[in-house]
């Protein structure tokens, strides 16, 4: 019985550790994720403007991208908010194989990934709203969907 309980103990300590930001330093060179050679990347502003001259249906581009992080996933670290002029683009890590960690928030970066424009359904807006720590009377006021350039991203360079 004694082995069984400490078994439960120790499953819980690791969900919990895996559940949170890694607590690492987001230094000027840090990587997260893939590491990439960063090759002119572009500015929010002109990412905007590339996607917004697409066709519709077809606003999917691979990119280097470089922003400032507004926001992080408080929970994970999996996915952060860079600052454009229309508000906020939503940065996911691929395939959650890579976390970031608070610190990051505030750093300027070059985003290694795919950027498309997507439909965020209510549901997962409501996801990211709990994951940033807004209140519930926020999470509820979240009514409608919302049509957002999202991007994947494979690798994090800190600059």
């Amino acid at each position: 019985m004694k082995k069984l309980g400490m078994l439960v103990v120790s499953f819980c300590a690791i969900i919990a550790l895996h559940a949170q930001p890694p607590n690492v330093p987001a230094e000027s060179g840090a990587y997260f994720g893939e590491k990439f050679t960063a090759t002119k990347p572009i500015s929010v502003n002109n990412l905007v403007k590339t996607i917004n001259k697409m066709p519709e249906g077809k606003k999917k581009i691979s990119v280097q991208l470089k922003g400032k992080v507004s926001e992080v996933c408080s929970k994970e670290g999996c996915w952060i908010k860079i600052k454009s002029a229309d508000g906020k683009l939503m940065v996911k890590m691929k395939d959650h194989k890579f976390g970031v960690p608070m610190v990051l928030n505030g750093k300027k970066i070059i985003i290694d990934g795919i950027a498309e424009e997507k439909i965020t359904s209510v549901d997962l807006l409501r996801h990211y709203a709990e994951d940033a720590g807004k209140s519930k009377e926020e999470i509820a006021a979240i009514k409608e969907p919302k049509k957002e350039i999202v991007i994947i991203a494979n690798g994090i360079q800190v600059l």
